[in-house]
């Protein structure tokens, strides 16, 4: 573990060059990933047709879900970037010359690694939950909302009780109707109104939606096999429950991701807890697994952009790639072992962890005897020669419609 000594000059130095590649990939995933479900989310509510204006709420709450999901890739990337352009440019090997080590090197970038992980237990273990519950409560109210006491012109209005509205035209307030139709069922008897003219209007306490009809029809169909009524009025008065808020939503903690980590704790050791202890268990231990594997990037970042000096860096970020995904998946399988009870919670998740950090702390210490060469360097060098073949061979191929000359 490295001292807790005031930064040198060394350390500055390597940190400002992180810190920019940081902050621009950290922003480009987060933004990527917010646009995507952002679209979703326009989709949905367009669909529903809830209010537009709870788009910016529901992406805030989700930025706490894919910030989790961004700043393991943005850091990795940033140490992976700083490192080849380091090696490079010369730069590391002048620092290896004048004495210093791949460790001390790496120290500053250690050190943001154990702070990043204490960051995401905060945002894993207790913002994340908060934000989830969030989102979920205003996609419910924008999804489930009341209807605003407004009609469209050529569009079915429908309210509490079964009621329905509809008008050829509407006034700018949305409120005043020409050609109007109605229908409802009350009490079992189902009826239909036609009118020239309607408005509509709310009650004192803006509790009932009333609707005024005038020069119309009525038609009454009884529940039992009584043949329909048919009336004609010059004007009447139909009215409707009306409630502008949706329903209310459920209390948190519904779901095992909406718990905190002491709350997972608490219901793990709880008798009394209605929730499987099993998923309990394994959402916990998950979300300790990922904080703590931040500090072992820099590990496996090092090794990779030393490997991928000389202009390799699109094969080290395919083999960064291929690792880092390995791992995630077999945390998600673990996870979803534990909770399915085929393996307990602790190996589960926690031997692709020790396999992962075993790899990552192997191949750093192969820097350490030898920064030139790791076991990266040689697999790097053979996608490198692959994908160099591959360009030849796709340069090779006859471009025309038919090879081999004339027709």
């Amino acid at each position: 573990m490295p001292s807790l000594r005031p930064p040198t000059l060394l350390d500055r130095y390597i940190l400002a060059e992180a810190a920019r590649p940081l902050t621009v990939s950290l922003g480009l995933v987060l933004t990527a990933l917010l646009l995507e479900r952002l679209l979703r989310l326009f989709n949905m509510l367009a669909r529903s047709g809830g209010a537009f204006e709870s788009v910016i709420e529901l992406v805030a709450n989700l930025v706490p879900h894919y910030l989790g999901l961004a700043l393991p890739a943005a850091f990795f990337i940033s140490i992976f970037f700083v490192v080849a352009r380091l090696s490079e440019e010369s730069e590391l090997e002048a620092m290896l010359s004048s004495g210093l080590s791949i460790g001390r090197i790496a120290k500053p970038l250690l050190w943001v690694g154990v702070g990043l992980s204490l960051f995401s237990v905060a945002l894993f273990g207790f913002l994340q939950p908060y934000s989830r519950y969030a989102y979920r409560a205003v996609l419910y109210a924008a999804v489930n909302a009341g209807w605003s006491g407004r009609v469209e012109p050529v569009e079915f209005a429908r309210a509490p009780r079964g009621f329905t509205v509809t008008a050829d035209k509407v006034d700018y307030d949305g409120r005043t109707l020409e050609g109007v139709f109605a229908q409802r069922i009350l009490d079992g008897t189902e009826e239909a109104y036609t009118a020239e003219t309607g408005r509509l209007g709310l009650s004192a306490d803006g509790r009932r939606l009333v609707l005024v009809l005038r020069n119309g029809q009525r038609w009454q169909q009884p529940p039992d096999a009584a043949p329909p009524n048919l009336t004609r009025f010059d004007e009447l008065s139909i009215g409707t429950d009306f409630n502008p808020d949706a329903p209310p939503f459920r209390s948190r903690g519904d779901s095992e991701r909406e718990l905190t980590l002491v709350e997972l704790w608490r219901e793990m050791h709880d008798p009394a807890s209605k929730m499987s202890r099993r998923r309990l268990a394994a959402e916990f231990h998950t979300r300790l697994v990922r904080a703590v594997s931040l500090p072992l990037l820099p590990l496996l970042a090092i090794p990779l952009g030393v490997a991928a000096k000389r202009g390799r860096r699109s094969s080290g970020l395919i083999m960064a790639a291929l690792v880092l995904v390995l791992y995630h998946h077999g945390i998600q399988l673990g996870q979803t072992l534990a909770a399915a009870g085929r393996l307990p919670p602790v190996p589960a998740v926690w031997v692709p962890f020790g396999l992962f950090a075993l790899i990552c702390l192997w191949l750093f210490r192969s820097s350490l005897a030898r920064p030139g060469q790791n076991p990266f360097t040689w697999m790097v060098e053979r996608i490198e020669h692959g994908m160099q073949a591959a360009r030849r061979a796709f340069a090779r191929r006859p471009r025309g419609p038919m090879a081999g000359g004339a027709a």
